[in-house]
């Protein structure tokens, strides 16, 4: 694909330098549809970025948009702070039936504000005040938001060097497989948490992701999981499950952490909660946290009524049943396939995932970055992730088709190949 050069000088000369995915992909993108996107020029690109998971329905998702129109039409409720709405009425009525309930899960549902960060905040700010004790244990390579307490327990030094001021209150533990199998799971943590000696003050909570997106894709195991849980438990710690970005199906089930048998005492779901990629973000708990006074934590844009339409649509259309978490499994193994062959061409290179988001780690951090400009140039949109940028990051749609994924595959390995 010949990809003219666009005139970019109103983003260059009017927005900020803090910018970056427009870097990575130099066009003016103009509509989008399903698992495509084109640029003003009529280029298309096939999407493995998904909005950062933010679009795990594809773009335009038919269903959702007539959803979103006819209560557009009808002068539906566009801006309503936290006051009760026939749209969050049947969100939550939705949400209830045909997510908590089936899987026995008993949360209270708070809207903190429109971004995952938000949710975060919120649940950090709740497992202080029910404990009564500041510190949070977070994991190395984790990613949370970039609000100052999300940075907190956020890994990555040049996201955290954006504070400006010092982020407190938090210490970092060995993610699974951190340690490379040299030390048995939670020896240090636990040793640390016995230890009247070992300086830890005793922590309010412990948030972790299940699959991290950002720190490279690493999977955490069902087992450790499990043992990260009753951990918890045993030292009247709160576990937070971050599911903004494996949630909402990523990773087959609704929730990241159903394949582990456990059951989080908060856990923080953002990005396709709404399937349309209007902000939304839940923060759910076990009824005896609820302590909040109210308005105790609150938002101007909490109340995001179009979102609220289009996730209950989303719940309707696709987790009324298990055909959509069967297709994601069915999608995963295609995938793995493909980087498995991948891999095995690449000396030093490695693949994980789980569901429909996986990483090809590459020797070379800079081998992924050029993979990635090369497969933008190949009519590809693929992000790079980890430490060093050293992850090819693929987070296609859960409902791209057969062919689209094949055919994006296709494209990856090649730009692989030919960027080594």
């Amino acid at each position: 694909m010949t990809i003219t050069q666009p005139d970019l000088s109103v983003f260059t000369t009017l927005e900020s330098e803090v910018r970056s995915y427009c870097r990575s992909w130099p066009t003016v993108f103009d509509r989008a549809q399903g698992s495509r996107i084109h640029d003003e020029d009529g280029h298309e690109f096939l999407d493995f970025f998904a909005g950062a998971g933010s679009l795990n329905y594809g773009h335009n998702n038919p269903v959702l948009k007539r959803a979103l129109l006819d209560y557009l039409e009808h002068d539906g409720v566009t801006h309503g702070l936290d006051m009760s709405t026939t749209a969050k009425r049947s969100f939550l009525q939705s949400f209830h039936h045909t997510v908590l309930r089936p899987r026995d899960l008993p949360y209270k549902v708070m809207f903190p504000g429109p971004t995952g960060t938000n949710a975060v905040e919120a649940a950090l700010k709740l497992a202080r005040k029910v404990k009564g004790r500041e510190t949070v244990v977070s994991f190395t390579n984790a990613f949370h938001g970039m609000s100052l307490g999300s940075l907190a327990v956020t890994g990555n030094a040049f996201k955290r060097a954006g504070a400006g001021v010092p982020l407190v209150h938090a210490t970092p533990m060995p993610f699974d497989h951190y340690m490379d199998g040299r030390t048995p799971d939670f020896l240090w943590f636990e040793r640390l948490l016995g230890d009247h000696g070992s300086g830890l003050d005793k922590p309010a909570a412990v948030i972790v992701e299940t699959v991290q997106g950002e720190g490279g894709i690493n999977v955490a195991r069902p087992e450790w999981l499990r043992s990260l849980a009753q951990i918890c438990q045993a030292h009247d710690m709160l576990l937070i499950v971050d599911d903004i970005q494996m949630g909402c199906g990523r990773t087959g089930a609704f929730f990241s952490f159903e394949e582990a048998g456990i059951t989080p005492d908060v856990v923080t779901v953002s990005k396709s909660i709404s399937g349309y990629g209007l902000p939304m973000s839940l923060c759910l708990f076990r009824p005896e946290l609820d302590i909040w006074e109210p308005g105790e934590h609150n938002g101007t844009f909490r109340g995001n009524n179009p979102a609220f339409v289009t996730a209950a649509a989303t719940l309707d259309a696709y987790w009324a049943d298990d055909k959509l978490e069967q297709q994601t499994l069915a999608h995963g193994r295609t995938i793995e396939a493909a980087l498995r062959d991948t891999a095995a061409n690449h000396s030093g290179s490695a693949y994980r995932g789980r569901g429909m988001v996986w990483g090809l780690e590459l020797l070379d951090p800079l081998h992924a970055a050029r993979a990635s400009r090369r497969a933008f140039e190949l009519g590809l949109l693929v992000e790079t992730s980890g430490a060093h940028g050293e992850v090819l990051k693929l987070l296609p749609p859960l409902t791209i088709t057969t062919d689209e994924l094949d055919h994006g595959l296709r494209i990856a390995q090649r730009a692989v190949h030919e960027t080594a």
